[in-house]
């Protein structure tokens, strides 16, 4: 007992209290209480426990007096809008918080006494009431405190305590209405009006509040020349642009009502506006120029052609009447004023007038226009082709590629139209290498030409018309194929072979060479030269004969033999064309040299006891010439008198064949010749 709430009766141990208990305070106060026998030091303990009992002395309290809660006007019902919350300080019943609503403006909302829950019981609708006020009450569940053991049987409700709250719930208008169109989807409007008229006031409805309400117009598609302008605002229509009925009799404008809401809600309508007609067209020809053709000498009557003019206008605007112009030789037609249909007052005659030329007129009430007639009197066949000349004599170059076109032949035909078509054919010696166009009377070759296989071609051309009679007339054409170097000379052999004996004067003929050009003049002129191989210049050859000869004394012994190159520089054609053969030229030996020892003296040393048939030496000899002028033999000519010495005649080995003694013959001089 800290702060001296009790106190203890020390004889009886009564507990009294002190001081007023609070149980908010402190619900329970546990004393010890101690107990002693006199002076004894011996005293005993033991708790007391004491509950302090509530009674209802606070009342529940808001944490404020007043509130805001804003929610959406969309909000289905059942759904909890606000919980209001106080608080009692008072334990058990006497704490216990009740809530109810004081005082209603809607039976929009229900609040649960327990949990002060608030809920809708109905959709609320901004568009009709954008706010409500609720004074809730809090009210505890305690009864007034008990004076005696005895329960009452009544509580009197006075005594519990209250408290409350106001609350002022906002309605949002959400965005859930689109822009509804209540202006008519077709206006009129004739096409000479200024720019700036009134055409048309589109409006919408919102029922939505605020922005979520307002409404702008918008034109979303066909106005795409930009003929409209529309107030945004005040969805006024107006011509931006000068109309014309005849390029567009009506649109048909998307118009969109947008209103300000977010997300922003929007409708469209089809606005058809349909531009009626003015009389501001001319009345105009659906072509300026007429041309047609009528045969001649037909009865009068006969149709000519129907000309149409179209007034873009409509109605009476758009009625005509057709006429012919006063001119040369308007009177020989008429014309049905109502159809345009011209036909022929009197009987035509091409011989005398082959084209007329006539001016009609389509007229509305106050405007028209014309147009011309070109009329051909179409002829009947009497006249047959004819050429310009009964033969043609051309020369053409056998390089021609196919196709190419050596001549335009022209006939000439007095008929008209079909009758005076001419149509051209070849016949009679082509030989496949020439061919015409039907029409245009070109000539062409078929094939390459060859002039070293044909030379000149002769056939005839044929010109027909279309006639039944098939009238036609010939010329006769003469090609003359002209050589171009396209042949190359061709040697009668590739590799020619000769010979001929060395030391020869100069200027010796040794072979002749042949190549034929199948060209003709210059171009199958050979001529004939040495490409490469004639080292030192040794031969030269005839550029016209074609012959080879030397140029200088050949020797076998320096070269024994020449190939080379001759060119045919052909043809004097341009470009000029070449082969080439190739030619072996043998040198023959001729037995010009003697032969050459290798030294002209030999010096052998022996000793005196060499046995007969001992090998002494051997000599040697060259000859430059070939074959049997090379083939040498070798006698001892002197010196060898008492024959102790033998000499091999072809081997030129020297052997002993006597003995030889030093005191004798100190020296032997042998003289050898080679042959």
């Amino acid at each position: 007992d800290p702060h001296g709430k009790f106190s203890i009766d020390p004889q009886f141990g009564i507990i009294r209290t002190k001081k007023q208990l609070d149980h908010e305070a402190q619900s329970v106060v546990v004393l010890t209480v101690q107990s002693q026998l006199g002076d004894s030091p011996i005293y005993s303990s033991t708790q007391v426990n004491i509950s302090v009992t509530d009674i209802n002395d606070n009342p529940p309290v808001f944490l404020t007096k007043s509130d805001r809660v804003t929610i959406s006007h969309t909000q289905p019902p059942g759904t909890a809008v606000y919980i209001a919350h106080a608080d009692d300080k008072d334990s058990g019943l006497n704490g216990a918080v009740k809530y109810s609503i004081a005082s209603k403006q809607s039976d929009a909302f229900s609040i649960d006494p327990s949990l002060g829950v608030v809920n809708l019981t109905r959709t609320v609708v901004a568009e009709k009431q954008q706010e409500y006020t609720l004074h809730i009450a809090a009210e505890d569940c305690g009864s007034p405190p008990l004076t005696s053991l005895l329960m009452l049987t009544a509580i009197n409700l006075t005594d519990r305590h209250l408290d409350s709250l106001a609350v002022k719930i906002v309605i949002l208008d959400i965005n859930d209405n689109s822009p509804s169109f209540v202006s008519l989807p077709l206006s009129y409007v004739m096409e000479d009006v200024e720019v700036g008229f009134l055409v048309h006031h589109v409006v919408a409805k919102d029922p939505d509040e605020g922005r979520n309400g307002q409404v702008t117009y918008h034109i979303l598609s066909g106005n795409e020349n930009k003929a409209f302008v529309l107030d945004k605002i005040t969805g006024l229509l107006t011509t931006a642009q000068f109309l014309d009925r005849e390029v567009q009799e009506h649109y048909s404008l998307t118009v969109m009502a947008l209103d300000d809401g977010s997300p922003a809600l929007s409708a469209t309508q089809v606005l058809t506006i349909v531009v009626l007609d003015a009389n501001d067209e001319t009345p105009g020809f659906l072509k300026q120029l007429y041309e047609t053709a009528v045969h001649e000498n037909r009865d009068p009557g006969e149709f000519v052609v129907r000309v149409e003019a179209v007034d873009r206008d409509a109605g009476l605007n758009s009625l005509l009447q057709y006429e012919i112009l006063p001119g040369a030789g308007y009177e020989k037609f008429k014309m049905n004023s109502d159809s345009g249909e011209l036909v022929t007052a009197a009987s035509l005659d091409r011989e005398t007038q082959e084209v007329f030329s006539i001016k009609g007129s389509s007229v509305n009430p106050s405007r028209s226009s014309t147009a011309q007639l070109y009329l051909t009197v179409l002829d009947e066949n009497d006249h047959s082709p004819l050429f310009a000349k009964t033969q043609y004599q051309i020369s053409v170059t056998e390089d021609l590629e196919e196709g190419s076109a050596i001549l335009d032949l022209s006939a000439s035909d007095e008929d008209a139209g079909l009758n005076g078509e001419v149509m051209y054919s070849l016949i009679d010696g082509t030989y496949g290498a020439f061919a015409i166009d039907s029409v245009t009377g070109s000539i062409i070759t078929t094939k390459a030409l060859d002039r070293e296989t044909k030379s000149q071609y002769t056939f005839r051309a044929v010109a027909s018309d279309c006639s039944t009679h098939f009238p036609r007339s010939t010329t006769v054409m003469t090609a003359l194929i002209q050589d171009v170097n396209d042949n190359t000379p061709k040697f009668e052999q590739s590799y020619y072979k000769a010979s001929i004996w060395e030391g020869q004067n100069p200027k010796t003929d040794i072979i002749q060479v042949f190549a034929t050009d199948l060209d003709s003049g210059l171009n199958g002129e050979t001529e004939y030269s040495i490409v490469s191989g004639n080292e030192n210049a040794a031969f030269l050859i005839d550029s016209a004969r074609g012959i080879l000869a030397t140029n200088t004394g050949l020797d076998y012994e320096n070269t024994s033999s020449y190939r080379f190159l001759v060119l045919l520089a052909s043809d004097h054609g341009t470009p000029s064309l070449n082969s080439t053969a190739t030619v072996l030229i043998t040198v023959l030996d001729v037995n010009d040299n003697p032969p050459v020892f290798s030294s002209p003296e030999y010096h052998v040393h022996v000793k005196e006891s060499i046995p007969i048939g001992s090998h002494i030496t051997e000599i040697s000899a060259k000859d430059c010439d070939a074959g049997t002028n090379a083939e040498i033999t070798y006698a001892i000519i002197s010196g060898n008198d008492r024959g102790h010495f033998c000499l091999d005649a072809r081997t030129g080995s020297v052997n002993l064949t006597k003995t030889l003694d030093y005191e004798d013959t100190m020296k032997f001089t042998l003289v050898i010749q080679a042959t």
